[in-house]
Parts: structure tokens; sequence; C-alpha cells
């Protein structure tokens, strides 16, 4: 492109200026400007066709920018999809099953029991822990069967009754719960005849929270009427005058 230089004639310049000198000076001045100008030019061009490029490639990086953060929101979109699929699964799936950990014991009485009156309830002793993980004997006592755990427990007895005298003797059993007698939980049988020995077992399935304690009761209609031990023999093992189990063997709840 033609760079359109700058000229001014003498009679110009004398127009404005009061001596020959000083119209020389301007006419070396147009000479200058006139030399330099389309260097300045030019760089000038030179410089606005940088900008445009650098504005080009900001302009790039934005569009990639922008294609960038709408991949990324699809992404997001189909992720928060996901997560609500997976929340109305959950709602819809049943509860996980609760499971306890297992508790058990066992105990028994190596001796006979009597009681020195009839029709009066009485707890039954034990005096030997056999087994006891997470049941045991409520210290101090000797009747009060412990649970450490919330669960239903299955209370098995079994009791060796004698008859010392007489005949037709009376016996009632139940269970007991923290203090009071468990409804329907009672079990009674006869002794008809003199040195009768009477074999009794029963169970019953107990809800207990922790530190809830259970007791086995019992009444006679006569003082003859004995919870019985016996010796071991060289063949036979010795018999316990009573042998309770106790465990929480139902493990999940509905």
């Amino acid at each position: 492109m033609a760079q359109q230089q700058l000229k001014l004639t003498r009679d110009q310049l004398g127009s404005f200026l009061n001596d020959s000198e000083s119209i020389k000076q301007f006419e070396k001045l147009f000479a200058v400007v006139n030399t330099i100008a389309p260097d300045v030019a030019n760089e000038i061009l030179a410089e606005a066709a940088g900008a445009n490029a650098r504005a080009a490639q900001a302009l790039g990086q934005i569009a990639e920018f922008a294609q960038d953060a709408e991949t990324k929101a699809a992404q997001a979109l189909a992720l928060l999809q996901n997560l609500a699929g997976a929340v109305e699964g959950l709602q819809a799936a049943p509860p996980p099953r609760e499971f306890k950990r297992a508790r058990y014991g066992q105990f028994l009485n190596t001796a006979t029991q009597t009681q020195g009156v009839t029709n009066v309830a009485a707890p039954v002793a034990f005096n030997t822990t056999d087994i006891s993980v997470g049941v045991r004997l409520r210290s101090p006592s000797t009747s009060e069967i412990e649970v450490d755990t919330e669960g239903v427990y299955n209370f098995q007895v079994s009791m060796q009754f004698d008859s010392t005298g007489g005949a037709n003797h009376d016996v009632w059993v139940w269970f007991r719960k923290n203090g009071t007698n468990i409804a329907n939980s009672a079990m009674y049988l006869n002794i008809e005849n003199n040195q009768s020995e009477m074999l009794q077992a029963f169970n019953l399935l107990v809800e207990m929270k922790a530190l809830d304690y259970l007791e086995v009761m019992w009444e006679v209609g006569d003082i003859r009427v004995e919870m019985a031990a016996f010796a071991a023999t060289g063949v036979h093992p010795a018999i316990p005058s009573i042998i309770l189990t106790a465990s929480n063997n139902i493990q999940g709840v509905q």
C-alpha cells in the first residue's frame, strides 16, 4: 500500500513562518518524516496482524473450554441419573436382616434341693456353670440367669424329682422373668408312689433385653418331694437335680 508523503511548498510555509531559515528547517523535518513513515506503518500493521492472531487463538480456547464444559455437564447429569436410580432401588429393596451374636449358657446343680414348707414359690438354685457366653448367673444370686444381649432365647430345663415318703405328691414348675411370673409357663406333675423318681423336661421361648434375668420356680404339695441329685457310678455319670440351657438361637429378626 503506497504511503502518502508529508509535503508543503515554500509559499505555504511562508504563510506562517517569518524567515527563510525556519522554512529550511521545516523542509528538512518533512524529509525525515517521509523517510521513516513507511517503517512505522509497517510496524503498526504487523502489530495489528499479531493482535488478530492472538484474538483468534483466544476465541479457539474459549470454544474448546465451552465444549469441554458441555461434555462434563453431560457426564455429571448421567451420574446424577444413575444415583437417583440406585436410591430408588434401595428404597424398594427390603431392609437387611439383623443378626444377633450367638449367646448361650448351661447351668446345673449337683446337689439335692428341698423345700421346708408347702405351697410356697421358691427359686431353683444352680451351683455349677458349665458353659457361659453372654448368659450367666447374676451375681450374687444362685438362681437368676442373666443375658447380656437382647434377643429371643430358648430356655430348656430338665429336672429330677423324687418322693422320699408317701404318695400322690403334687409339684408345680414355672418361669419367672425379672421377678414376675411369665404367664402360661407353668407345668404340673404328680408323683404317685413312694420312692418314685420322675424326670421332667420342658422349654420356653422368652424375649429378653440386655441384663434381663430368668428364674425357674417350683412349688410342692408335700415337703417329702425333693429335686434329687445322684452320684456317678462306674458305668454312668452323675445326675444333677436340674440342668438348664439357654441360647438365642433365633438369629434374625423380621
